[in-house]
């Protein structure tokens, strides 16, 4: 009797429960920034796609971007090989033709901050235009409404901004003002997914907002983004630049859902060309596959308990560094609940001890560290001679570069860890007491 599908996959949850009986040993493993939280289910899921040889994109992919867009109560979600190219698809989808006099051109400004991720920024450049970089607030890390409206200039027409860390900036108002002054709002919600301002999701205030599946974020393929828009306009734009830029959206393997292959004229081209070899945009190939959609599917059914995790974790461990001195701790944004993606800290200039010096002790004791990102992103070498308009001091996120760090609080964590997280902070900082 040969061996069934069915058997392979018990042989997978036996495998799965195997390889993760070994427990952690406090100081001899790594307490990680990041990373994901994944079960015997995922690796059945990625086994099974395996096992039927779904190697491209295909019916998990549609069936996660269906889901994943009714999780976000929006229209349409179109899913990527990353988060970054989930940016890039969204920053180039504002500059097709099809928009005709609202699509951005090469030289318009879009306003982003300082701090933040260089693949929120670099869309901008790519396209030909011009970042106008905004400061943050120290404790939310987010920019506000106020610094927004004062670097809107006669060239400025769209917005792009992460929410940093999970933590929602000013969203409402901000779309507020985007739609004011006839801008668009792209929402870089990578590090957000389940967060809420003021009762609603972000990622559902702007035109268009974008995720990542990167294994440190909330849920998990490995590699893989999304793009995600209530706008058709916008999502049909988004779908044929990620698709190699054709002006055909039949699924893999149909041939003629409009019933007009061979009866169209478009370009110069002649009459009746293949509508599957008709390309309506200088466009890219950005697809996932559905190995990645098969563990998303599965990483999405426990998308809420991750979200309780981050929050706990993070709550558990403000708790326990309140008062702690020469330490800013991180706040909420008010009207906001954030689902976490780190807690970030930034040691106070005025502090006996320095960030590097805190830092140092807790990647000797086992607590890994990452850096707010880029700090502030003008400052690198890749961005010196790049074209930017800069508003304002950018002093918050020249503090940020020199003073802040942040550690983990993503579902893998345990309460115990996330003491121990604490406890290593507290004995450096007791030290200069």
């Amino acid at each position: 009797m040969g061996i069934t599908k069915e058997k392979l996959l018990d042989f997978v949850r036996e495998y799965h429960a195997e390889d993760s009986s070994q427990p952690f040993v406090s100081h001899q493993d790594n307490v990680m920034a990041s990373g994901a939280v994944l079960t015997a289910e995922d690796r059945v899921a990625l086994v099974e796609a395996a096992l039927e040889m779904r190697i491209a994109a295909g019916t998990d992919s549609r069936n996660f971007e269906r889901k994943f867009a009714k999780y976000y109560r929006l229209r349409k979600a179109h899913l990527t090989n990353s988060g970054s190219s989930a940016n890039l698809l969204a920053l180039s989808a504002l500059t097709s033709p099809r928009l005709e006099d609202l699509r951005l051109r090469p030289g318009d400004e879009v306003i982003t901050v300082a701090a933040g991720f260089p693949t929120t920024v670099n869309p901008i450049i790519q396209n030909g235009m011009v970042p106008v970089f905004v400061d943050v607030e120290l404790g939310t890390y987010n920019t506000t409404p106020d610094r927004v409206a004062a670097a809107i200039g006669p060239r400025t027409r769209a917005i792009m901004i992460a929410h940093t860390l999970g933590n929602p900036y000013q969203v409402r108002e901000i779309a507020e003002i985007a739609e004011h002054n006839g801008l668009y709002l792209i929402e870089d919600n990578c590090d957000a997914v389940g967060s809420t301002y003021e009762g609603k999701l972000t990622g559902t205030f702007g035109d268009l907002a974008t995720v990542s599946f990167y294994p440190a974020h909330h849920i998990a393929m490995g590699e893989g983004g999304c793009v995600l828009t209530d706008n058709l306009i916008l999502a049909r734009i988004v779908e044929s630049m990620r698709d190699w830029g054709r002006d055909c959206w039949c699924e893999p393997g149909e041939d003629n859902r409009c019933l007009k292959r061979f009866r169209q004229q478009m370009g110069t081209l002649p009459e009746g060309y293949d509508h599957k070899y008709i390309f309506s945009h200088v466009g890219y190939n950005l697809k996932a596959t559905d190995m990645q959609a098969a563990l998303g599917l599965s990483q999405l059914d426990k998308i809420e308990d991750f979200i309780a995790a981050r929050r706990r974790n993070w709550t558990r461990l403000r708790e326990a560094l309140d008062t702690t001195p020469g330490l800013v701790l991180p706040e909420p944004t008010p009207g906001s609940e954030p689902s976490w993606f780190g807690f970030v800290i930034t040691v106070t200039p005025d502090a006996p001890f320095s960030r590097s010096a805190l830092v140092e002790f807790l990647e000797a004791h086992g607590v890994r560290t990452r850096r707010l990102f880029a700090g502030n992103l003008t400052r690198h070498p890749a961005y010196l001679e790049h074209p930017h308009r800069i508003v304002g001091s950018l002093k918050n996120s020249d503090i940020i570069t020199e003073h802040t760090f942040w550690v983990g609080v993503y579902p893998g964590l345990s309460d115990e860890l996330i003491d121990q997280i604490a406890a290593v902070i507290r004995e450096f900082v007791e030290k200069y007491g």
